[in-house]
C-alpha cells in the first residue's frame, strides 16, 4: 500500500461516531477509527483530523426551535471538543501521540489552536484533532476542515461519509443514482451536489485541495482512501 499523500485533513462527521447508538459514541466505532489511522499512520502520512458534533448537538437544528443562533453554534462547538477528547483517548490507547488543538479556549483540556505549533506538532510527527469549530459562529466543521487544511498545507481532505463518494443524487433515494469516480468542484457546483457547505466548498476549491469522499463503514476505509484503492470520488480542479 502506498499512500497518494503526505499530509491529509480526515472530517468525520460526528454522527458516523454513533455506530447503531441513537446519541453519543460507540466505542467500537471509536476502536475501529483508531486502528484504521494507526495503519495510515504507520505509513508515514502526517494526519489532521476535524470532527463535527451533530452525535451530541447541531446548533442549527437547535436554533430553528427558538435558541439563540450563536448560543446553540457555541454549545455544539463544545460537543466537537468532548467528541475530540474521545477520540484522542481512542487513538493513545493505540499508542499514537495525539494532540487536542481547539479554537474555542478550554485551556483544561486541549490546547487553544495555534498555525504554528500545529506546524511544530505535525514536524514531531503527531496526530492533531482539530475541535471546536473555526471557533466562531454560523461555520460549520466542513469550513473549519476547509480552514484548516488550507492552512496547515494538506495535500488532501479526506471526507468520511454514509455513502462511497458523490453521487448525482441521494443514493439512498434513488436506485438510479450515478457515483461519480472523479468530478471537478467546477461541476459540482454546476449540478448542484451535497457535497459541503458552499462557504467549505469555496475555500477549498481555492486552496487547490483535492478532496476525497468515500463511506467510513468497512475494513480499511482511511487506508484505502489515502491510497485510493476503494470506491470514492475525488474532487478537484
Amino acid at each position: 500500500m502506498q499512500p497518494l499523500y503526505k499530509r491529509v485533513l480526515i472530517k468525520l462527521s460526528g454522527e458516523g461516531l454513533m455506530g447503531d447508538k441513537p446519541f453519543g459514541m460507540s466505542p467500537t466505532v471509536l476502536k475501529k477509527i483508531a486502528d484504521d489511522i494507526r495503519k495510515v499512520y504507520d505509513l508515514g502520512v502526517e494526519i489532521c483530523i476535524v470532527v463535527g458534533g451533530g452525535n451530541i448537538f447541531r446548533g442549527a437544528k437547535e436554533a430553528s426551535k427558538g435558541i439563540s443562533r450563536s448560543v446553540a453554534d457555541q454549545v455544539g462547538m463544545l460537543g466537537t471538543v468532548m467528541n475530540a477528547l474521545y477520540l484522542q483517548d481512542a487513538l493513545e490507547n493505540k499508542n499514537l501521540p495525539v494532540r487536542v488543538m481547539s479554537g474555542l479556549n478550554v485551556p483544561q483540556v486541549c490546547e487553544p489552536y495555534m498555525y504554528r505549533k500545529a506546524l511544530k506538532h505535525l514536524e514531531r510527527k503527531r496526530i492533531i484533532i482539530f475541535a471546536g469549530g473555526t471557533g466562531n459562529p454560523y461555520f460549520t466543521t466542513d469550513t473549519a476542515a476547509a480552514l484548516r487544511a488550507s492552512e496547515i498545507g494538506c495535500d488532501a481532505l479526506l471526507k468520511a461519509t454514509q455513502v462511497d463518494g458523490v453521487y448525482s443524487a441521494d443514493p439512498k433515494k434513488d436506485a438510479n443514482a450515478k457515483r461519480f469516480d472523479k468530478i471537478s468542484y467546477d461541476e459540482v457546483i454546476e449540478k448542484n451536489l451535497k457535497v459541503m457547505d458552499m462557504t467549505a466548498f469555496t475555500l477549498i476549491k481555492e486552496s487547490n485541495i483535492p478532496t476525497v469522499v468515500f463511506a467510513l463503514e468497512g475494513e480499511n476505509a482511511f487506508l484505502n482512501a489515502v491510497c485510493g484503492k476503494s470506491k470514492l470520488t475525488i474532487i478537484q480542479n
